[in-house]
């Protein structure tokens, strides 16, 4: 069984010191083969009585790392039992913060990629459509219509430095993550500059593969241009796509392509409403637009479903700027003039602000919760200035959560992990042999990295984590939403009172304490078996 093995291999581990493997750099000198010896330490895993001399001369102790590294892969091999691998469940909810659904009486819902998901073959139509704009309305050259979108080239929650044309991958300590830095569609050796852009929402996809190529193709062709016009031109001609309609159109001429689990967030909502629960919708798209995506999606009464439907909301402003009321669209969408003193069920509005919101709902505080897919727009100002619980839409969860249940990850993941623990406690020895094993684990440590990497992205790797560190996004994230999740529809594997609890995880301080989340941080979950049967 996995679970009787793990906590075997964790026993085992934590007799032999708690950290990254066999007690392999001991100051012990009681405990056979543990390295140089130190006063006053002891590994519990040996008795007192079984002293042993470290070896000393430069062929005895590079035998002796090397022995040490064979008995670390043997101990990541007993951690890794076939049994192990898909612990992650991609329908899940997570949580940052602890919240009981029982509490939350009004929920609260964007639209775009929140209600309605998108499939990526939208993304295409934007990046080609925003190309062209750029070559007959800013006349640039007509060899930019060579480049066709690379959906696999760029993640969410990248910077771009506006003023050197750099794409790159930032931790949450603001720090460049080695080898995801791209000046066109090109590597570029590692350098740090000031962030002036980040890519938060999905839509972004495609701005960020055009600003790549369009920079590729001026750097390729030896062409002068200002960074910052080039960044302006192609930032305008991905904001007339959405200005003009036509991404609207394309998504309304073929839903069936488009929108995706239509029926589970029909079933979302409806189970929402059966339980007593208050809907409101609020979002920046039309009202036309968002009609015939919910008749499509829930059908021709969808408005009954909810208690008040704003539309133009001009987010994220609308949380910010008081100025802004609110006013009424009749059935055809026509704006009315008449002051708004009430909002109605089954009316529509368009604009207003927040707090007029809050002044004619009453929708206060920690009983309310709002779900959206972008952390600043939708949902930073309501759980930081008005106390709101929020839930974060990420689809690219579901995949990222895939890759890290597959054996491939766990198994590169682990060893990763264990021979950093190595080089750590094993850089005592500083010899000639020595410092050349070192050096050779060190360069496989760094290949371990870029495979792992490359397992979410091969240019910049997993939308959460640089190599060790959390991203600038997953720092947003936590910061931000009280849940997160791959979509909607995974509130239909939970009962409308259930309570979500965050996993504590480890200080760094804290570490050898926690050894049943040894190096992946998921080696057991606990209730495993009573969250079964969520798909």
């Amino acid at each position: 069984m996995a679970g009787a093995g793990l906590r075997a291999a964790a026993r085992r581990w934590l007799l032999c010191g708690g950290h990254g493997g066999p007690r392999a750099a001991s100051s012990s000198p009681s405990c056979p083969g543990c390295g140089p010896p130190g006063p006053g330490a002891h590994c519990p895993g040996v008795p007192r009585s079984a002293p042993a001399q470290a070896p000393t001369s430069g062929a005895d102790l590079s035998a002796h790392l090397w022995a040490r590294y064979q008995d670390m892969r043997r101990l990541v091999h007993d951690l890794l039992p076939p049994e192990v691998c898909s612990l992650l469940n991609p329908a899940a909810i997570y949580a940052n913060n602890e919240i009981s659904l029982r509490d939350v009486e009004v929920y609260g819902f964007d639209y775009d990629y929140t209600l309605a998901q998108y499939a990526d073959a939208l993304h295409p139509e934007i990046f080609s459509t925003a190309r062209d704009i750029l070559i007959e309305h800013y006349k640039y050259p007509e060899g930019i219509r060579k480049y066709d979108y690379n959906p696999s080239f760029a993640i969410r929650g990248l910077h771009y430095d506006i003023q050197k044309s750099l794409l790159m991958k930032i931790d949450a300590f603001h720090y460049v993550q080695l080898g995801t830095a791209y000046r066109g569609l090109q590597p570029v050796p590692d350098e740090e500059g000031p962030s002036i852009k980040q890519f938060m929402d999905i839509f972004s996809l495609p701005e960020m593969a055009l600003l790549s190529c369009v920079v590729d193709y001026f750097l390729g062709h030896s062409l002068e241009f200002d960074q910052a016009h080039l960044y302006k031109d192609v930032t305008d001609a991905i904001r007339d796509v959405h200005v003009k309609g036509l991404m609207y159109q394309w998504i309304e001429q073929d839903m069936e392509k488009y929108i995706l689990r239509g029926d589970e967030t029909f079933a979302v909502l409806s189970r929402l409403v059966a339980h007593g629960k208050q809907l409101f919708l609020i979002t920046n798209s039309p009202f036309s637009f968002v009609d015939k995506g919910m008749r499509h999606m829930v059908g021709p009464d969808w408005r009954q479903l909810f208690d008040v439907v704003i539309v133009q909301a001009d987010k994220p402003s609308f949380f910010t700027d008081r100025r802004k009321p609110f006013r009424k669209l009749d059935e055809k969408g026509s704006l009315q003039w008449d002051r708004i003193t009430r909002l109605e069920k089954g009316k529509i509005y368009r604009q207003g602000n927040l707090f007029d919101f809050l002044r004619l709902t009453e929708w206060r505080g920690p009983r309310v919760l709002y779900f959206g897919d972008h952390l600043y727009s939708d949902l930073a100002d309501l759980m930081l200035r008005h106390g709101w619980r929020t839930g974060a839409i990420i689809p690219e969860l579901e995949r990222e959560i895939r890759i890290i249940n597959t054996e491939q990850y766990m198994h590169s993941l682990t060893w990763q992990q264990a021979l950093t623990g190595l080089l750590e406690r094993m850089q005592t020895y500083q010899d000639a042999e020595s410092r050349q094993v070192l050096a050779a684990w060190m360069k496989e440590r760094q290949e371990l990295r870029c495979i792992t990497k490359a397992l979410f992205n091969a240019q910049f790797g997993s939308i959460f984590r640089t190599f060790h560190n959390p991203t600038y996004f997953s720092r947003r994230l936590v910061r931000f939403s009280d849940l997160y999740m791959a979509s909607l529809s995974c509130l239909l594997n939970y009962r409308v009172d259930f309570t979500f609890y965050p996993r504590r995880t480890p200080l760094q301080h804290e570490a050898p304490l926690w050894m049943d989340q040894l190096c992946t941080g998921c080696m057991k979950t606990p209730f495993l078996g009573d969250m079964a049967h969520i798909r």
